[in-house]
């Protein structure tokens, strides 16, 4: 693609001559007929001597290059160059024979199947929607248009995806929640009768799983972004564009509203209330109710400053122990002075 038209494609402004540009990549690693960017700071000695045919960068920075695409934002407009050069996984057209699709399912004929998929009794599937090798869509489903199904992705009964959802390889959709009542020698099961709810433009990650609900629903809102190794319980719900790191493991019944961010390795408590626009740390533990617009850190979660206070001074407490100690003695010794 020509640079003037990648431009023109962002709505940028060109700086220096045109160039045919062939892809994407890092300033050190860019060649003379990639683009690449500037949004970091700390990587700005490498425009002296990147081999980047272009680079997209703030007008500050500009001056640096011969040629260039200044932007206001450009990791943003980045990204949205590497959509247009990206390649999509897959070359599969069609609705493969080796497929098993229910004759109480409908698939719109613009659908993708793979080989070796399997599509229950009852399924709707809509239109340009892929779905790869080893795939399981269980009874009464339903997925919506432009959604991508990577491999070996268990979607189980009931379940409803909406549009332009992806779902990497390994997930599991709609697997029983865990739900058991003690009473007698063991453990009774409470069947999960309830289905997951995943509205439009979710991404998934790999190997995530989200439980059925026992009763009523789980749900992830529309434009939510979910990383790798997610486990979301039953009865959850998520608000909209929320952001769940990998790792992350939230407990049946509780609710995130919108815009909420939990960092790698947050496990957040059963039956809570985390609001609109929360920040929670890396490896934090909540397990209290979170007001709208709180940002805590920690195990147990506290308020977000008072978390990097606590994290500075954590390695002094050996030395303040013994500091304290010696002090308690000094104190003793003196009122035995003056007892004496």
């Amino acid at each position: 693609m020509l640079l003037s038209r990648l431009a023109q494609k962002l709505g940028l402004k060109l700086i220096g001559d045109d160039l045919e540009i062939t892809g994407v990549n890092t300033l050190d690693m860019a060649r003379e007929d990639e683009i690449s960017f500037l949004a970091n700071p700390r990587y700005l000695p490498l425009l002296e001597t990147t081999n980047a045919g272009a680079v997209i960068v703030d007008e500050e920075h500009a001056d640096k290059l011969s040629r260039a695409l200044i932007s206001k934002n450009p990791y943003l407009d980045f990204v949205r160059t590497v959509q247009l050069f990206a390649k999509p996984q897959g070359s599969f057209v069609g609705q493969s024979p080796l497929a098993f699709i229910h004759e109480d399912a409908r698939v719109h004929p613009t659908a993708v199947i793979y080989p070796h998929v399997y599509i229950g009794p009852g399924v709707k599937i809509g239109e340009n929607t892929q779905i790869f090798p080893s795939c399981y869509v269980g009874e009464d489903s339903v997925i919506g248009d432009n959604c991508i199904i990577y491999p070996n992705v268990t979607i189980m009964a009931r379940t409803i995806i909406g549009n332009n959802v992806i779902i990497h390889p390994g997930a599991v959709i709609g697997s029983d929640g865990f739900g058991f009542a003690q009473g007698g020698p063991g453990l009774e099961k409470f069947p999960q009768i309830g289905k997951v709810v995943i509205e439009d433009n979710v991404e998934i990650g790999a190997n995530t799983t989200i439980d059925r609900a026992a009763l009523g629903e789980t749900r992830v809102g529309q434009g939510t972004k979910i990383d790798n190794l997610v486990q979301i319980g039953h009865n959850v719900k998520i608000g909209e564009n929320s952001i769940l790191v990998a790792q992350v493991g939230i407990a049946g019944s509780t609710t995130l509203g919108k815009n909420v961010i939990l960092a790698g390795q947050v496990g957040v408590a059963g039956h809570l209330k985390i609001g609109d626009n929360c920040r929670v740390s890396a490896q934090s533990g909540v397990g209290k109710n979170l007001p709208p617009h709180t940002d805590v850190g920690g195990s147990p979660a506290m308020e977000h400053k008072t978390y990097l206070r606590t994290s500075v001074i954590l390695p002094k407490l050996p030395e303040l122990v013994k500091t304290i100690k010696k002090m308690q003695k000094e104190i003793e010794e003196l009122k035995q002075a003056k007892s004496e």
